[in-house]
């Protein structure tokens, strides 16, 4: 039996993984799969595992730098319905790792439920949020979170409720490789409230952030009270260049990419605007992208 044996139609490979982020570049991933079904994930990360076989999960990209060079290993993309079911119940969201924010972000506002609407125009996954605690305008996700249900690099699934799990400034204890699902509870408000509380961040959001149609990614973490966004413009960093990637000049905390730029051009960026932050405000940044 070979490592792909059973798993010829979900495993593909040497897959071009720079598609599958909003920056658009990277290499090729050793092994790519798309399990249809929860079994499916779970025998195939018994597999890999069992091989000793690195795997990683990939969700929107949105938060993502793929080295040129690929990666060794199996990625893993959940994009089956499967994992991207949304149920609501009373005052509750019981969501799957692969939904889109946005989505969640909808379907709390329709049904007036409190607090997601903050979270309007972000990008990425249930998922992937609740990995990085994600936050905006005073709210992050992990203040809504009752359980979660996660699957280990072994292939064993695992039930977190709210007492063993713990969040931070975009940081989370849910570190397995995947969550399944999560349920969230909220306060009520009255979904015409909630709806123009998020058309007006959306409006907000919009002016400030790279459009949909650039290849863009949030680079820094705030530092304390300070917005990395703010702490780079006023180092006179905005529009910095390297290659083909530069310093957004809406949002310095973005940098932005033509096609063809290369990783190298990102991570040359990203040392140059730290250092130049570090010498001129004495202030340390800190990466918030992955870089694999």
């Amino acid at each position: 039996m070979t490592l792909l044996s059973g798993f010829e139609h979900i495993v593909r490979e040497k897959e071009p993984l720079a598609p599958y982020t909003r920056l658009n570049i990277g290499g090729s991933a050793e092994y790519f799969a798309e399990p249809t079904t929860r079994d499916e994930l779970i025998e195939l990360v018994k597999r890999f595992s069992g091989e000793d076989q690195s795997i990683r999960l990939i969700g929107s990209g949105s938060n993502l730098l793929v080295n040129d060079t690929g990666v060794n290993g199996l990625v893993i993309h959940l994009a089956a319905p499967e994992f991207s079911q949304i149920e609501v119940g009373e005052n509750r969201i019981l969501a799957g790792g692969g939904a889109k924010l946005n989505h969640f972000v909808a379907t709390a506002v329709r049904e007036g439920f409190a607090g997601p609407e903050r979270l309007v125009g972000l990008p990425g996954t249930v998922g992937g949020a609740l990995h990085n605690n994600t936050n905006a305008h005073g709210v992050d996700i992990g203040t809504w979170v009752q359980s979660a249900e996660v699957l280990t690099r072994a292939g064993e699934i695992k039930k977190h409720n709210k007492e063993s799990m713990s969040f931070g400034y975009r940081q989370s204890s849910l570190n397995e490789l995947v969550i399944l699902n999560a349920e969230f509870a909220f306060d009520s408000e009255a979904s015409e409230v909630l709806t123009k509380a998020m058309q007006k961040l959306w409006i907000v959001r919009r002016a400030s952030q790279p459009t949909t149609e650039q290849n863009a990614a949030y680079m820094f973490k705030d530092v304390g009270g300070d917005l990395a966004s703010d702490l780079i413009e006023d180092a006179g960093l905005k529009g910095t260049r390297v290659g083909g990637v530069q310093v957004c000049d809406s949002d310095p905390n973005y940098f932005t990419a033509e096609f063809g730029s290369s990783s190298d051009d990102v991570l040359k960026l990203i040392a140059m605007v730290k250092s130049q932050v570090a010498e001129r405000l004495d202030v340390n940044l800190e990466t918030a992208i992955q870089i694999w």
